[in-house]
């Protein structure tokens, strides 16, 4: 197998924050210890609650912010803040395409930036690749000087995604990309990322709190809880055998299409713990029915094999 083109080694991200003018600052440990890898051509899907993470680690893939421990490998190479050779490799559909779009441009004009910045192009040689980036996302050559509140949602976020693909990167991170859109445009969205994946190969980051959506697009699963991973491997072995308890109330909470179909619903118990002072030992202990001394004392860590947990008591 090819090497990978996005590599993270024992990522963790620290936050220090202020507690007032006489306590001392705390640490918020957003991200501990994620190790993945993610090859062209390839869909990781990163699963968990809000608060577990998963942003966190798109602005580290992003080269927003660097991490305060371990490693991120593009194509091979250390990244870094402010490493524009690699910039150009990764980019970001974000969730609300038109909170991303500048109203007071022209799609033509937004498309063309990216090219402005990081080509020597001239205006025509510009022009001639937004027009072929737009067919190719479904857009229409009209739509070049029209304004982004002219067009839907969906449209939106064709727009979005062609002006992230307009330096060819390798790597694109979709962060809840199609969670703000209706149903049937959903599906309709998720084919065209589809598509564009077999066409350019690219390899994709897609963060979701949406299993249902995950099921339909990715080829690994990593599942998060409070910055750690606690169950990874192939989306069919996850999906069909869930290890970890927190993956399998996550299924429990998705929709059956088939209204045969039965699912008993898994209720966790509390809230999703502060993560400025999360438990100790297994950080899910607290809501988990399993749980058992051992689980309050000591930390389990992600086994060896392909499908990977992080759980003393695994679900048969």
């Amino acid at each position: 197998m090819s090497e990978p083109v996005l590599q993270g080694n024992d990522l963790s991200r620290f936050y220090s924050v202020s507690r007032g003018a006489f306590k001392p600052s705390a640490t918020v440990r957003a991200l501990n210890g994620v190790t993945f890898s993610l090859h062209s051509g390839k869909t990781l899907a990163v699963v968990g609650e809000s608060g577990c993470g998963k942003s966190t680690l798109a602005r580290l893939v992003t080269m927003i912010e660097d991490p305060s421990g371990g490693e991120l490998l593009i194509d091979g190479k250390p990244a870094r803040v402010g490493d524009r050779s690699l910039r150009s490799l990764v980019q970001i559909v974000f969730q609300n395409p038109y909170g991303s779009l500048n109203p007071r441009q022209k799609v033509g004009a937004i498309l063309e930036e990216p090219l402005k910045i990081n080509t020597s192009d001239d205006a025509k040689t510009r022009r001639r690749k937004v027009e072929e980036m737009m067919t190719k996302v479904g857009l229409r050559p009209e739509h070049y000087d029209r304004y982004p509140h002219m067009f839907s949602g969906g449209q939106r976020q064709r727009i979005a995604i062609a002006r992230a693909l307009m330096l060819r990167p390798k790597v694109l991170v979709l962060d809840e990309p199609v969670s703000a859109l209706d149903l049937s445009i959903q599906a309709q969205v998720l084919n065209l990322l589809m598509d564009l994946q077999r066409e350019m190969g690219l390899a994709y980051l897609f963060i979701s709190h949406g299993l249902s959506v995950v099921r339909h697009i990715a080829d690994e699963v990593m599942v998060m809880y409070l910055g750690r991973p606690v169950e990874t491997g192939s989306a069919e072995e996850v999906f069909a055998n869930p290890k970890h308890p927190y993956t399998a109330a996550l299924l429990s909470a998705t929709p059956v299409a088939n209204p045969e179909g039965k699912r008993q619903r898994i209720q966790l118990q509390g809230e999703l713990p502060s993560p400025l002072k999360p438990p100790s030992g297994c950080h899910f202990n607290p809501r988990c029915w399993r749980a058992t001394e051992k689980c309050r004392s000591e930390t389990p860590e992600l086994g060896p094999e392909a499908h990977r947990f992080a759980c003393f008591h695994p679900l048969d």
